[in-house]
């Protein structure tokens, strides 16, 4: 079994991932991207890359893991806000 503050990792990585479940989950039914800011969400998702490879090059799977799966719904909503601003008229 995992020391206690490795298991106190795995249930922050595991919160920290889940809640970009549900706001990806009405962005992809809705396709409403009006209230997401698009710096924010940019530098978030590049942030999530940074997280993920500092989580691998200093071996904390915590934090490797929960940045990894939290990029998929993250980079989603990026992708969305990505492509109504190119497909909205001017």
């Amino acid at each position: 079994m995992p020391p206690p503050v490795e298991l106190l990792g795995y249930f922050a990585a595991f919160l920290s991932t889940v809640c970009w479940i549900p706001q990806s989950i009405q962005t992809i039914r809705t396709r409403d991207t009006s209230a997401i800011s698009l710096p924010s969400q940019s530098m978030f998702t590049f942030a999530i890359v940074l997280w993920t490879v500092y989580g691998w090059l200093i071996g904390s799977m915590p934090v490797f893991l929960c940045n990894l799966i939290a990029f998929v719904p993250v980079a989603t909503v990026l992708w969305i806000k990505v492509r109504n601003i190119q497909s909205s008229p001017e």
